[in-house]
């Protein structure tokens, strides 16, 4: 009898070996496969953040001359000159240096974003991967490089001193993660703005604000300084653009903005008023 417990017992253990074996096997496999992911991670190109600019602009802004990796990288913000496969056009003076955190595999994001030529102080973005602020900062946009974007600005070739300023930004992704909430207000500074389409330089001064409230950004457009009036009210909602505003000209000046405002728009009197209506829907 004891004879057969004892074969029992040596069989029992040549199975837990057998099986603390394949565990511990096991074990260093998933070890292995974990270091080697990382490994890959450690070097994952600058170029992909490439990839997903342009997929978030639609094709409008990329990254040019991407360096370093995704955790630590540098590259420059440009537009695509002649449609995909063109030259990339740098848009902002500068280069973008980031370092992101790999807390963000575990679901904590930590970035910063600096660049000394463009942006009035570094950018620091914190949160979780469904939600994120961006802290408050400014950034100054080289009018004349706008162009490189398309139309209407090739067309209109502005120039002047732009600066799009904001305070800190709450983003979160809702709807299955399929769209993007924005609480927090922007601000577009436009001074000395003038176009190759006028003889009139400046045209005027101008503010567009950006009210942002969840997924729906109420947008206003004033001139604090003309000859060239701008002003209009409008939203934007999941991308869509719905603006209503008017532009005339200043006193004195009607003859010489006329071809301008023509291409702006129709014109209609408003009162003893010549207009242009600027309507986008």
């Amino acid at each position: 009898m004891n004879s057969v417990k004892n074969l029992i017992s040596d069989s029992d253990n040549r199975k837990s070996a057998r099986q603390t074996s394949l565990l511990h096997k096991l074990a260093w496999l998933g070890l292995g496969f974990f270091c080697i992911v990382l490994s890959l991670l450690a070097f994952v190109p600058a170029d992909c953040l490439a990839v997903l600019l342009e997929r978030q602009t639609e094709g409008r802004l990329t990254l040019g001359d991407a360096q370093g990796s995704l955790w630590s990288g540098s590259a420059f913000i440009g537009a695509v000159a002649g449609g995909s496969g063109g030259a990339i056009v740098p848009l902002l003076p500068g280069r973008f240096v980031w370092h992101l955190s790999p807390a963000v595999l575990l679901g904590q994001v930590e970035m910063t974003l600096e660049n000394t030529e463009s942006l009035q102080h570094p950018i620091y973005v914190s949160g979780s991967w469904n939600q994120i602020q961006v802290s408050a900062s400014a950034i100054t946009v080289p009018t004349e490089r706008l162009a490189g974007m398309g139309a209407p600005l090739n067309t209109l070739r502005p120039s002047g001193q732009m600066i799009l300023s904001w305070n800190i930004l709450d983003v979160a992704l809702s709807d299955g993660n399929t769209s993007v909430d924005m609480n927090g207000s922007l601000t577009l500074t436009m001074q000395g703005m003038a176009s190759a389409l006028s003889p009139v330089k400046p045209l005027g001064s101008y503010l567009m604000t950006f009210d942002c409230r969840g997924k729906e950004i109420q947008l206003k457009l004033e001139t604090t300084l003309g000859p060239l009036l701008l002003q209009g009210r409008g939203t934007v909602v999941r991308g869509h653009l719905q603006f209503s505003g008017q532009a005339s000209a200043e006193n004195g000046q009607e003859e010489k903005l006329a071809n301008l405002l023509n291409l702006l728009g129709q014109r209609h009197m408003v009162g003893d008023k010549n207009v242009t209506a600027l309507e986008f829907k």
